[in-house]
């Protein structure tokens, strides 16, 4: 009898597969709209917008580190966000798409404006990552909110890698395509002026010849932006419609519910968590960096001005054909396993491209081989964080409600370190010597852009494989704390069932 209890619960936390495509579409706006800002804002303020690169480094880490602050911000504000007939964060996620996908638009917008271009991407790139937080952060706590089953989160997260993934594969294609279709006008100059940033003098001695040219460029990125400001849309009209935010999944019907900040006091205590985020935050920004410089890598180091959009579809197609992959290797081998495993990959092909003279064969088989890593680096935190959580719930029986703060405060970690990493980076080739508009750059520059997308992605991985050693949470545990949660969940059931009886008779 208790058998055939557990098995119909079970059965009625299964998730149909149109739940999980729905759930998993609401992935795509935020990949979409990162990968473009991560691939191509960086080449665009220096190139198009033609901002100096000091100014451009204050915009990328001012914009990175406001976007992680509004990460446990936001997440502060919905554990205070009452329940709704739409569920608790559902409606984050409307009310905040229509005014981020007119910002997003903004900031691919070059205003007509001889002072002020500085504040004017400033504040619409930092409008958008508010935005663009009020959704995902919400979007990303939901995963406890569809089902109990830890089998069927895991399958709804795989379901989300992907769309995930293929979201990346789409800014990139969109934006890459578009812009790529037009050649934009750079500055030739035979010689370089020293050491220090020259660009004033190179306008000087080489004016361009096409500034039409220029504005079409300027055009194909507002293209852009408005093709993918429209999917932004249907992604979250799609997930609004088609996913059931319910509440009994996190069983968050405390009748004296922790305050935020004492919340967060237990959850920064959590060891697991605190070991789970040190270690991603490592492996993050290896990848973060290489997204941040490829674009620039590809177009002068390597010499490919014309190629760069498709070695960087290249390496997101990679990426998305081998979610599944993963998805089966960590079900087969383990979730640690799968991490040494898929991060460690990466680091021989970064060091080759690097070390190898330029060469197109050999730097679409590195993309290839860094799109393999990059879709690990994709799924496994969010496959392992739901089990961190779990781990804290065994624990903390009494306290609920933190799922926010787990997710919100590893994304503010990432972005505020990725932020800090792509500001420095940029004001390191600014020292080195960028030539805004150049055809080609000083030697400085090009070795700068090979360490920042090999030399120093290798250490980061490599260091964030070594905390990964302490993380706790292995196969054996989580097979134990699966099993614990279970037991708990019966004899709440029970307890639940012994109460209604007692009720019953009493009336």
């Amino acid at each position: 009898m208790q058998k055939g209890k557990v098995r119909l619960q079970e059965n009625r936390e299964r998730l149909s597969v149109c739940s999980k495509l729905c759930y998993a579409v609401g992935g795509a706006p935020y990949q979409i709209t990162g990968c473009a800002l991560g691939f191509f804002l960086q080449i665009y303020l220096l190139d198009v917008a033609q901002l100096d690169p000091f100014y451009a480094s204050i915009i990328l880490f001012v914009g990175r580190a406001w976007d992680a602050i509004t990460d446990p911000m936001v997440g502060f504000f919905i554990s205070k966000t009452s329940w709704t007939r739409f569920g608790r964060l559902m409606p984050w996620i409307i009310f905040s798409t229509p005014f981020a996908v007119i910002s997003y638009f903004l900031i691919w917008f070059v205003p007509d404006i001889s002072r002020g271009q500085v504040m004017w991407y400033l504040v619409f790139y930092c409008i958008f990552q508010t935005l663009v937080t009020c959704f995902h952060v919400p979007y990303s706590a939901l995963t406890m909110f569809i089902s109990r089953e830890q089998s069927e989160r895991d399958s709804a997260t795989a379901y989300r890698m992907t769309v995930e993934v293929l979201g990346t594969v789409l800014g990139t294609a969109i934006q890459g395509q578009i812009v790529g279709k037009v050649v934009t006008p750079c500055i030739e100059s035979p010689i370089f002026i020293g050491k220090t940033n020259s660009s004033v003098a190179m306008e000087e001695l080489n004016m361009t010849h096409d500034t039409g040219s220029l504005t079409d460029t300027r055009n194909a990125y507002m293209i852009a932006a408005g093709v993918i400001g429209g999917l932004y849309i249907l992604c979250a009209v799609i997930l609004s419609v088609g996913v059931r935010e319910k509440r009994e999944s996190s069983e968050l019907q405390s009748d004296e519910p922790v305050s935020f900040f004492q919340g967060l006091k237990l959850v920064m205590n959590h060891g697991a968590y605190i070991k789970l985020i040190a270690g991603f935050l490592f492996t993050s920004l290896a990848f973060m960096l290489l997204e941040g410089n490829f674009a620039l890598f590809c177009t002068y180091t390597l010499g490919f001005r014309n190629e760069f959009q498709n070695i960087l579809l290249a390496i997101m197609l990679s990426a998305t054909l081998t979610i599944p992959l993963w998805q089966w290797f960590l079900t087969r081998f383990g979730k640690k396993t799968a991490v040494y495993v898929g991060m460690s990959s990466a680091i021989p092909f970064l060091i080759m491209v690097a070390v190898l003279d330029s060469n197109l064969i050999i730097t679409y088989i590195v993309a290839v081989a860094a799109g393999i890593s990059v879709a690990a680096a994709f799924l496994l935190p969010w496959s392992m964080l739901p089990d961190v959580i779990d781990d804290f719930k065994l624990q903390h029986p009494n306290s609920h409600g933190h799922e926010a703060i787990f997710f919100s405060f590893y994304v503010f970690f990432t972005k505020f370190t990725s932020g800090v990493s792509l500001g420095i980076s940029t004001l390191s080739l600014d020292f080195a010597g960028y030539q805004t508009r150049g055809c080609s750059q000083p030697s400085d520059v090009n070795f700068t852009l090979k360490m920042l997308v090999s030399a120093v992605p290798v250490t980061l991985i490599l260091l964030g494989l070594l905390l990964f050693k302490l993380y706790p949470i292995d196969e054996e545990k989580r097979r134990k704390n699966k099993k614990a949660l279970q037991d708990l969940r019966e004899e709440s059931n029970s307890s639940s069932e012994s109460d209604n009886t007692e009720l019953a008779s009493i009336v």
